[in-house]
This record gives structure tokens, C-alpha cells and sequence, in this order.
């Protein structure tokens, strides 16, 4: 059992929550118990996630989406309110990071990703160096190999934009809804980009650039980061933890 703050403030430090601009809170967003024996990790704090946090005696949820984001209303109304509702019943403190979480050069969603299919990290770049640029492995070096890897590791199926004939060789990532960063990638010398969410304007860069564009799950691509993050405070504290997954396709 560890009290709650000593555990926000190793994960503060751990993650540097100070050194990124971020558009939710990084840390406690709903205050509950003030000693933590188990915690639930999951991708986002949906109120399945409560409910299984709930059921196992949970006594924090700590996530990598949590539930206020600046894009949002601020009134705590409908699913909200109710999320929040069962969170204060039971005392269940719900913890999120965002950015930080993406970032970490070893816990993060990108490094777990990058770790899970074997690429070969070179260095950061981009907006508050969320993307990453490297070298795939030789069994990654077309598109139906990379396709088929992505495939066999997150269990659900890519979206392919791009000339799906060519060879490649480097790779460029940012795990979640990075649709946004494929010029940066384009621009960096990727060969292909891997996010989680693929928009309209990624198809026509995708043939008009000659740099392939893949969509493999803004979830199925953000599982990891969280769940390394819970083995680390396993490591650090001997705390109790379980993740809680959800079939999300998007």
C-alpha cells in the first residue's frame, strides 16, 4: 500500500508531465481513497473500465484517455456525470496521463510499439518530439509483410493508403490519432507512416508523395504504454495491478 500522492509524484517525474503543452490534465482528474493498495490500467476511463475497477476493489484507474479535454463542454451532465458518479461511490481515483505517456522513451506508446514489432529507433522529431523515425526489421521490408506484422501483433486489421507494391525500409510513428502529422513524417524521409487513425487528406498525400500511410487503431496501438507504465509502478512500489481491454475497431 502506497499513499496516493507519493504515487502521483513518481509518475510526475517519471513522465516529465512539465515539459509538454498538453490539451487534457496530466495527473489525479477524480480524487478518491488516499491509500492505493490495487490500480486498473486501461487506454481510456469508459465507464466499462470503472465498472471492472469497481468489481476488482480497485482503489485507482489510471489511464491513458481520461475525461476532460479542453475541446469539451464543462458541464458534468449524461455520461460524464455517471462516470463520474460511480468513480466518487467507491473512492476509485482516476488517474490519466496523455502526452507523457506517448512520449516516455522507454514506457511510452511509442516506444512500446516500436519494442512490440522489433523497429529500430533513431530519434524524435516533430511537435514536442511526439514523433519517432527509424529502421524497420528485414521481415518488414514490403508493405504485405509490414501489413501482416501490424496485423498479427495488434489483432485487428490496418487501413493501407499508398503504393502498396514498393519496398521500404524507413518507418516513421506516432501511435494514436496522428493523422495530422503525416506531412512531418513525409518531410522527415519516412517510407511509410504508422498511426492509429487515418482522415480523408492522408489518401491522396498517400499517392500523390509516394510514402505509404497506415492506419492500425488509435486503441489497438495505445494499449502498451499504459500497461508498461503499471508494470512500473509494480516494479517501484509492489502494488497490485490488472488491465482492463476493451474491443475498440477505432
Amino acid at each position: 500500500m502506497i499513499k496516493r500522492q507519493s504515487l502521483l509524484n513518481w509518475c510526475d517525474e517519471t513522465l516529465q508531465v512539465f515539459q509538454f503543452k498538453d490539451y487534457a490534465p496530466n495527473g489525479l482528474q477524480v480524487e478518491g481513497r488516499d491509500e492505493i493498495s490495487k490500480i486498473v490500467t486501461s487506454v481510456t476511463a469508459s465507464q466499462a473500465a470503472i465498472d471492472f475497477a469497481v468489481a476488482q476493489g480497485a482503489d485507482m484507474l489510471l489511464v491513458h484517455h481520461g475525461m476532460f479535454w479542453k475541446s469539451e463542454p464543462v458541464t458534468i451532465t449524461g455520461w460524464k456525470r455517471q462516470r463520474i458518479a460511480t468513480l466518487l461511490a467507491h473512492q476509485i481515483n482516476m488517474v490519466g496521463y496523455h502526452l507523457p505517456l506517448d512520449a516516455h522513451p522507454v514506457l511510452g506508446n511509442n516506444a512500446q510499439l516500436a519494442a512490440k514489432l522489433g523497429w529500430q529507433f533513431e530519434r524524435c522529431f516533430g511537435e514536442q518530439n511526439l514523433l519517432n523515425i527509424g529502421n524497420l526489421p528485414e521481415n518488414q521490408q514490403n508493405v504485405a509483410q509490414l501489413v501482416a506484422q501490424l496485423e498479427t501483433v495488434l489483432q485487428r486489421k490496418p487501413v493501407v493508403a499508398g503504393n502498396v507494391q514498393g519496398s521500404l525500409k524507413r518507418v516513421a510513428w506516432c501511435t494514436g490519432g496522428a493523422q495530422g502529422y503525416f506531412q512531418a513524417a513525409i518531410d522527415a524521409g519516412a517510407d511509410v507512416f504508422v498511426t492509429g487513425e487515418i482522415s480523408e487528406a492522408q489518401y491522396h498525400l498517400a499517392n500523390e508523395t509516394g510514402v505509404v500511410f497506415i492506419s492500425a487503431g488509435h486503441h489497438a496501438t495505445e494499449r502498451y504504454g499504459i500497461q508498461a507504465l503499471g508494470n512500473a509502478i509494480v516494479a517501484e512500489f509492489g502494488v497490485e495491478t490488472l488491465f482492463f481491454d476493451e474491443n475498440n475497431p477505432a
